[in-house]
Order: structure tokens, then C-alpha cells, then sequence
């Protein structure tokens, strides 16, 4: 009896740390696009991620987050409202941006590569992102950087003025639960 229960044990504290959720104790999505050829950013102040990443297990690992539009400051009101209107980011029919992992590779050291699918106004576009993940103890740092072509989601139309890059950058602190 007492080999089963400290089987029983051993299997629920092994199970616990294979399926070990982390949260997110800090998130920063940034953006940068070039406008009349001044770069101009800003971020999107609300996430929820969904993360189960273990370097140790990267075909198990998972990483799903969402973005609210409705918060994007770029520290100009009226440039917040106009990106928020149906002629680019639309957030009363779209209000979510969402990201979801679809696989992951070790480059070296702390740095990985993952493929997500990005969501943003009903279409979905697969990105490799590069990112590098620090681990210390219990708690974790993800920070990584991408460029999307604006149009490709329908954000906003063809301009002179405003380039179609974006660059999106994503930091990420976590501590396991």
C-alpha cells in the first residue's frame, strides 16, 4: 500500500509540473511603423497570454495570447481614436489581435525560433518569430520582435505617407504557477 500511494504521489507531482502553467506577471506589446518617414510607436497596453512553454519539451509547449486594440496609445488622442475606427483597426467588429503558437526551435543559447498564427481583422497569417527566453527559478522572460505588412490585415489602406511595415515587439515576464 504504501509503494502505491508514494506511486500516486510521485505521478501527481510529475503530472503538476508537466502541465505547469505560467503566468504573466508583466506583458509589453510594442509597435513601430514609419509615418511621413518619422517613426512613430506606440503600444497596446492590454494582454492575456496563455503560456506553457518548457525549453526541456518545445513539440509540447504552447503559447496563445490576446491583444485588446481598445488600448493602443501611441500618446496622441486623436491618433488613438482614428486607429481605433473601422479605416484601420475596426475595434468595434475586431477587437482582439491574437497570437497562437503552432511550433517552436532552439536556436542556441536562450534564443528560439516560434511559428504563430497572428489574427487581426478575421485573417490569419503565419509569422516565424524569433525571441529569446531567460529563465530564472521559477520565473521567466520572453522578449522577441517582428515585422507584419499592415495590409496584409487590411489595417488601413495603400499610402504615400504611411510605409505598410510594422515592426511588433513583445516582452513577457512569467512566474509558474
Amino acid at each position: 500500500m504504501k509503494k502505491l500511494t508514494t506511486l500516486i504521489i510521485t505521478t501527481l507531482f510529475l503530472l503538476n509540473i508537466a502541465t505547469a502553467q505560467s503566468r504573466v506577471t508583466r506583458s509589453k506589446i510594442s509597435f513601430q511603423i514609419k509615418n511621413l518617414g518619422i517613426n512613430t510607436s506606440g503600444i497596446i497596453g492590454t494582454m492575456q497570454a496563455n503560456i506553457q512553454f518548457d525549453p526541456a519539451a518545445l513539440n509540447t509547449s504552447t503559447i496563445e495570447a490576446t491583444a485588446d486594440v481598445k488600448s493602443i496609445n501611441t500618446d496622441n488622442d486623436t491618433r488613438d481614436e482614428h486607429l481605433r475606427s473601422d479605416e484601420f483597426f475596426d475595434v468595434a467588429r475586431f477587437p482582439k489581435i491574437t497570437m497562437k503558437s503552432v511550433s517552436f526551435r532552439h536556436k542556441s543559447g536562450n534564443n528560439y525560433v516560434g511559428q504563430f498564427n497572428v489574427t487581426m481583422k478575421a485573417k490569419t497569417k503565419a509569422f516565424d518569430v524569433p525571441f529569446t527566453y531567460v529563465e530564472n527559478g521559477n520565473n521567466g522572460s520572453f522578449k522577441g520582435s517582428f515585422k507584419l505588412n499592415r495590409l496584409d490585415f487590411g489595417v488601413g489602406e495603400n499610402s504615400l505617407v504611411l510605409s505598410n511595415d510594422v515592426t511588433v515587439t513583445i516582452e513577457v515576464d512569467t512566474a509558474k504557477s
